[in-house]
Protein backbone atom coordinates (compact mmCIF):
# COMPACT_ATOMS: atom_id res chain seq x y z
CA UNK A 1 0.00 0.00 0.00
CA UNK A 2 1.29 3.83 -1.29
CA UNK A 3 1.09 5.96 0.94
CA UNK A 4 -2.02 8.07 -1.09
CA UNK A 5 -3.74 4.51 -0.78
CA UNK A 6 -3.25 4.33 3.01
CA UNK A 7 -6.38 4.99 5.40
CA UNK A 8 -7.27 8.02 7.19
CA UNK A 9 -5.94 8.07 10.66
CA UNK A 10 -8.76 8.94 12.78
CA UNK A 11 -12.93 8.80 12.10
CA UNK A 12 -15.36 11.08 13.69
CA UNK A 13 -15.96 8.51 16.25
CA UNK A 14 -12.53 9.19 17.74
CA UNK A 15 -13.28 12.84 17.96
CA UNK A 16 -16.58 12.40 19.89
CA UNK A 17 -14.29 9.83 22.43
CA UNK A 18 -12.02 13.53 22.81
CA UNK A 19 -14.95 15.55 23.22
CA UNK A 20 -15.98 13.24 26.37
CA UNK A 21 -12.34 13.20 27.19
CA UNK A 22 -11.04 16.44 27.16
CA UNK A 23 -14.29 17.89 28.48
CA UNK A 24 -14.03 20.39 31.66
CA UNK A 25 -10.03 20.31 31.15
CA UNK A 26 -9.84 23.22 28.05
CA UNK A 27 -12.39 25.66 27.29
CA UNK A 28 -15.16 26.07 24.46
CA UNK A 29 -14.16 28.83 22.91
CA UNK A 30 -16.08 31.57 21.16
CA UNK A 31 -17.03 31.89 17.49
CA UNK A 32 -16.70 36.11 16.59
CA UNK A 33 -17.63 37.85 13.26
CA UNK A 34 -17.23 41.12 12.31
CA UNK A 35 -19.28 43.46 9.38
CA UNK A 36 -16.81 44.97 8.25
CA UNK A 37 -14.67 41.96 7.62
CA UNK A 38 -17.97 40.27 5.80
CA UNK A 39 -18.06 43.08 3.87
CA UNK A 40 -14.70 42.96 2.51
CA UNK A 41 -14.37 39.43 1.60
CA UNK A 42 -17.70 39.17 0.24
CA UNK A 43 -18.88 36.62 2.50
CA UNK A 44 -19.87 36.00 6.20
CA UNK A 45 -17.11 34.58 7.97
CA UNK A 46 -17.14 33.03 11.57
CA UNK A 47 -13.68 32.80 13.65
CA UNK A 48 -13.42 30.25 15.80
CA UNK A 49 -10.99 31.65 18.44
CA UNK A 50 -8.61 28.96 19.44
CA UNK A 51 -6.65 31.81 20.58
CA UNK A 52 -8.58 32.27 23.63
CA UNK A 53 -8.40 28.96 24.31
CA UNK A 54 -6.55 27.33 27.32
CA UNK A 55 -2.42 28.37 26.78
CA UNK A 56 -3.86 30.47 23.90
CA UNK A 57 -3.72 27.92 21.58
CA UNK A 58 -5.39 24.84 19.78
CA UNK A 59 -2.91 22.34 20.46
CA UNK A 60 -4.60 22.09 24.54
CA UNK A 61 -7.07 20.09 23.10
CA UNK A 62 -4.84 17.17 21.21
CA UNK A 63 -2.28 17.31 24.11
CA UNK A 64 -4.70 17.16 26.77
CA UNK A 65 -6.58 14.13 24.92
CA UNK A 66 -3.55 11.92 24.32
CA UNK A 67 -2.27 12.79 28.17
CA UNK A 68 -5.54 11.84 29.72
CA UNK A 69 -5.79 8.98 27.47
CA UNK A 70 -2.70 6.95 28.73
CA UNK A 71 -3.11 4.49 31.74
CA UNK A 72 -1.78 5.17 35.31
CA UNK A 73 0.72 3.02 34.56
CA UNK A 74 1.28 4.60 31.08
CA UNK A 75 1.25 8.01 32.59
CA UNK A 76 3.96 7.35 35.71
CA UNK A 77 6.75 7.86 33.85
CA UNK A 78 6.00 11.09 32.51
CA UNK A 79 5.59 12.63 28.87
CA UNK A 80 7.74 14.01 26.37
CA UNK A 81 7.52 16.08 23.27
CA UNK A 82 9.36 18.53 21.08
CA UNK A 83 7.94 21.70 19.88
CA UNK A 84 8.39 25.01 18.58
CA UNK A 85 6.24 26.70 21.52
CA UNK A 86 2.10 26.29 21.71
CA UNK A 87 2.54 22.10 22.08
CA UNK A 88 5.11 22.12 24.39
CA UNK A 89 2.78 24.47 26.62
CA UNK A 90 -0.10 22.24 25.47
CA UNK A 91 1.64 19.16 26.91
CA UNK A 92 3.30 20.93 30.17
CA UNK A 93 0.21 21.82 31.00
CA UNK A 94 -2.16 18.46 30.46
CA UNK A 95 0.83 16.85 32.62
CA UNK A 96 0.50 19.00 35.18
CA UNK A 97 -3.20 18.81 35.41
CA UNK A 98 -2.56 15.08 35.37
CA UNK A 99 0.14 15.33 38.06
CA UNK A 100 2.97 13.75 35.91
CA UNK A 101 5.99 14.92 34.51
CA UNK A 102 6.68 16.73 31.02
CA UNK A 103 9.60 16.78 28.69
CA UNK A 104 9.73 19.49 26.33
CA UNK A 105 12.52 19.80 23.47
CA UNK A 106 12.31 23.25 21.91
CA UNK A 107 14.66 24.91 19.22
CA UNK A 108 17.48 27.30 20.25
CA UNK A 109 15.45 30.09 18.18
CA UNK A 110 12.35 29.54 19.80
CA UNK A 111 9.82 32.47 20.77
CA UNK A 112 10.97 33.77 24.47
CA UNK A 113 7.26 34.06 25.52
CA UNK A 114 6.28 30.71 24.28
CA UNK A 115 9.59 29.49 26.18
CA UNK A 116 8.42 30.98 29.44
CA UNK A 117 4.64 29.61 29.28
CA UNK A 118 6.49 25.62 29.12
CA UNK A 119 8.56 26.51 31.89
CA UNK A 120 5.71 28.59 33.94
CA UNK A 121 3.88 25.20 33.81
CA UNK A 122 6.44 23.10 35.28
CA UNK A 123 7.76 21.58 32.11
CA UNK A 124 11.72 20.72 31.80
CA UNK A 125 12.46 22.41 28.64
CA UNK A 126 15.55 20.78 26.78
CA UNK A 127 17.12 23.17 24.07
CA UNK A 128 18.30 21.65 21.05
CA UNK A 129 19.59 22.78 17.33
CA UNK A 130 16.50 24.44 14.95
CA UNK A 131 16.37 21.27 13.12
CA UNK A 132 13.41 18.84 12.98
CA UNK A 133 16.20 16.03 13.19
CA UNK A 134 18.03 17.58 16.29
CA UNK A 135 14.66 17.69 17.95
CA UNK A 136 13.40 14.25 17.16
CA UNK A 137 17.27 13.04 18.23
CA UNK A 138 17.11 14.92 21.65
CA UNK A 139 13.35 13.77 22.37
CA UNK A 140 13.93 10.09 21.60
CA UNK A 141 17.08 10.24 23.57
CA UNK A 142 14.86 11.82 26.91
CA UNK A 143 12.66 8.68 26.41
CA UNK A 144 15.59 6.09 26.06
CA UNK A 145 16.43 7.54 29.64
CA UNK A 146 13.29 8.40 31.01
CA UNK A 147 10.71 5.86 30.34
CA UNK A 148 8.33 8.55 29.16
CA UNK A 149 5.64 8.92 26.37
CA UNK A 150 5.52 10.62 23.32
CA UNK A 151 2.78 12.59 22.56
CA UNK A 152 4.08 14.15 19.44
CA UNK A 153 2.60 17.38 17.80
CA UNK A 154 0.82 16.08 15.16
CA UNK A 155 1.81 12.87 14.04
CA UNK A 156 -1.00 10.99 16.92
CA UNK A 157 -4.21 9.72 15.89
CA UNK A 158 -5.42 11.21 19.82
CA UNK A 159 -3.65 14.65 19.24
CA UNK A 160 -5.52 14.78 15.78
CA UNK A 161 -8.75 13.65 17.37
CA UNK A 162 -8.34 16.29 20.41
CA UNK A 163 -7.97 19.09 17.58
CA UNK A 164 -10.81 18.05 15.79
CA UNK A 165 -12.93 19.08 18.68
CA UNK A 166 -12.98 22.59 17.58
CA UNK A 167 -14.40 22.00 14.17
CA UNK A 168 -16.89 19.99 15.88
CA UNK A 169 -17.71 22.67 18.25
CA UNK A 170 -18.03 25.83 15.31
CA UNK A 171 -19.99 23.47 13.62
CA UNK A 172 -22.54 23.15 16.08
CA UNK A 173 -22.37 27.40 16.87
CA UNK A 174 -21.92 27.66 13.10
CA UNK A 175 -23.85 24.93 11.29
CA UNK A 176 -24.51 25.67 7.86
CA UNK A 177 -21.02 26.74 6.53
CA UNK A 178 -20.39 26.40 3.11
CA UNK A 179 -16.26 26.39 3.81
CA UNK A 180 -14.03 25.82 6.61
CA UNK A 181 -10.83 27.38 6.96
CA UNK A 182 -7.30 26.44 8.81
CA UNK A 183 -3.57 26.69 9.42
CA UNK A 184 -1.53 23.51 7.84
CA UNK A 185 1.48 22.76 9.49
CA UNK A 186 2.23 19.27 10.34
CA UNK A 187 -1.52 18.78 9.61
CA UNK A 188 -3.10 17.48 12.85
CA UNK A 189 -5.76 20.50 12.61
CA UNK A 190 -6.32 20.16 9.61
CA UNK A 191 -6.73 16.55 9.35
CA UNK A 192 -8.86 16.40 12.40
CA UNK A 193 -10.95 19.53 11.57
CA UNK A 194 -11.38 18.17 7.98
CA UNK A 195 -12.61 14.87 9.70
CA UNK A 196 -15.15 16.37 12.05
CA UNK A 197 -16.67 18.29 8.93
CA UNK A 198 -17.14 15.65 6.79
CA UNK A 199 -19.24 13.41 9.29
CA UNK A 200 -21.33 16.52 10.52
CA UNK A 201 -21.69 18.76 6.98
CA UNK A 202 -20.70 16.63 3.92
CA UNK A 203 -21.25 19.20 1.46
CA UNK A 204 -18.82 21.72 3.18
CA UNK A 205 -15.52 21.82 1.96
CA UNK A 206 -12.39 21.68 3.80
CA UNK A 207 -9.08 23.96 2.67
CA UNK A 208 -5.80 24.27 4.48
CA UNK A 209 -3.89 27.23 3.49
CA UNK A 210 0.22 27.96 4.52
CA UNK A 211 2.49 29.92 4.23
CA UNK A 212 4.65 30.00 0.88
CA UNK A 213 7.46 29.75 2.33
CA UNK A 214 6.62 26.63 3.88
CA UNK A 215 4.45 25.08 0.99
CA UNK A 216 4.76 21.18 1.43
CA UNK A 217 1.68 20.32 2.20
CA UNK A 218 0.19 22.36 -1.29
CA UNK A 219 3.29 20.34 -3.43
CA UNK A 220 2.40 17.20 -1.61
CA UNK A 221 -1.29 17.75 -2.46
CA UNK A 222 -1.16 18.10 -5.88
CA UNK A 223 1.48 15.72 -5.90
CA UNK A 224 -0.78 12.76 -4.55
CA UNK A 225 2.81 11.62 -2.69
CA UNK A 226 3.96 13.05 0.42
CA UNK A 227 6.70 15.71 -0.18
CA UNK A 228 9.71 16.69 1.85
CA UNK A 229 9.69 20.64 2.54
CA UNK A 230 12.61 22.76 2.03
CA UNK A 231 13.84 24.81 4.91
CA UNK A 232 10.86 26.38 5.63
CA UNK A 233 11.31 30.46 5.72
CA UNK A 234 7.76 31.75 7.30
CA UNK A 235 7.09 34.60 9.80
CA UNK A 236 4.18 31.53 11.07
CA UNK A 237 6.18 29.55 13.06
CA UNK A 238 3.74 27.27 13.92
CA UNK A 239 3.36 26.57 10.37
CA UNK A 240 7.08 25.40 10.25
CA UNK A 241 6.47 21.16 10.50
CA UNK A 242 6.24 18.81 8.11
CA UNK A 243 2.63 16.59 7.20
CA UNK A 244 3.67 12.87 8.37
CA UNK A 245 2.33 9.81 6.53
CA UNK A 246 -0.81 9.81 8.93
CA UNK A 247 -1.66 13.37 8.51
CA UNK A 248 -0.84 13.18 4.64
CA UNK A 249 -3.21 10.57 4.56
CA UNK A 250 -5.92 11.96 6.51
CA UNK A 251 -5.34 15.00 4.18
CA UNK A 252 -6.14 12.70 1.05
CA UNK A 253 -9.24 11.17 2.30
CA UNK A 254 -11.11 14.53 3.43
CA UNK A 255 -9.37 18.04 2.44
CA UNK A 256 -10.38 19.67 -0.74
CA UNK A 257 -7.27 21.88 -1.58
CA UNK A 258 -4.56 22.98 -0.20
CA UNK A 259 -3.64 26.71 -0.90
CA UNK A 260 -0.51 29.22 -0.24
CA UNK A 261 -0.38 33.02 1.61
CA UNK A 262 2.56 35.47 0.91
CA UNK A 263 4.39 36.80 4.43
CA UNK A 264 3.51 40.33 3.64
CA UNK A 265 -0.33 38.63 3.41
CA UNK A 266 -0.12 36.86 6.82
CA UNK A 267 1.07 40.38 8.51
CA UNK A 268 -1.68 42.25 6.60
CA UNK A 269 -4.74 39.39 7.71
CA UNK A 270 -2.80 39.59 11.36
CA UNK A 271 -2.83 43.23 12.22
CA UNK A 272 -6.95 43.14 10.46
CA UNK A 273 -7.82 40.92 12.66
CA UNK A 274 -6.01 42.52 15.76
CA UNK A 275 -7.94 45.74 14.51
CA UNK A 276 -11.25 44.23 14.27
CA UNK A 277 -12.08 41.03 15.88
CA UNK A 278 -10.00 42.82 18.70
CA UNK A 279 -8.28 40.07 19.70
CA UNK A 280 -4.91 39.33 19.69
CA UNK A 281 -3.53 36.11 17.70
CA UNK A 282 -0.42 35.18 16.45
CA UNK A 283 1.13 35.01 12.13
CA UNK A 284 0.06 31.46 12.38
CA UNK A 285 -3.73 31.69 12.82
CA UNK A 286 -3.68 34.84 10.35
CA UNK A 287 -3.43 32.49 7.04
CA UNK A 288 -6.37 31.81 6.50
CA UNK A 289 -7.87 35.23 6.05
CA UNK A 290 -4.57 36.01 4.60
CA UNK A 291 -5.91 33.45 1.50
CA UNK A 292 -9.20 35.31 1.22
CA UNK A 293 -7.85 38.66 1.00
CA UNK A 294 -5.40 37.82 -1.55
CA UNK A 295 -7.69 35.86 -3.53
CA UNK A 296 -6.24 32.56 -3.18
CA UNK A 297 -9.56 30.72 -3.18
CA UNK A 298 -13.17 32.33 -4.07
CA UNK A 299 -15.52 32.97 -1.15
CA UNK A 300 -18.37 35.46 -2.19
CA UNK A 301 -21.54 34.69 -1.14
CA UNK A 302 -20.59 31.70 1.36
CA UNK A 303 -20.77 31.14 4.81
CA UNK A 304 -16.87 30.76 6.11
CA UNK A 305 -15.89 29.21 8.95
CA UNK A 306 -11.98 30.21 10.54
CA UNK A 307 -9.92 28.21 13.05
CA UNK A 308 -8.20 31.00 14.41
CA UNK A 309 -5.37 28.84 16.12
CA UNK A 310 -3.46 30.84 18.64
CA UNK A 311 -2.71 33.85 20.29
CA UNK A 312 0.79 33.62 21.60
CA UNK A 313 2.53 36.34 20.35
CA UNK A 314 6.33 38.12 21.15
CA UNK A 315 5.22 41.55 21.91
CA UNK A 316 8.85 42.61 21.73
CA UNK A 317 9.07 42.16 18.14
CA UNK A 318 5.40 42.45 16.40
CA UNK A 319 6.01 42.50 12.55
CA UNK A 320 4.62 45.97 12.05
Amino acid sequence: MTIADAAPAISFVDIEAARVRIAGKVRRTPVLANADLDAAARARLFFKCENLQEIGAFKARGATNAVFALTDAEAALGVATHSSGNHGAAVARAAALRGVAAHVVMPRNVSAPKAAQVERLGALITLCEPTLAAREAMVAKIIAETGARLVHPYDDPLVMAGQGTAALELLEDAPDLDLVLAPVGGGGLIGGAATAVKALRPTARVIGVEPAGADDAARSFRAGRRLAGDAPATIADGLRAELSQRTFATIRAHVDDVVTVSEAGIVEAMRAIWETLKVIVEPSAAVPLAAIREGALEVAGLKVGIILTGGNVDLDHLPW
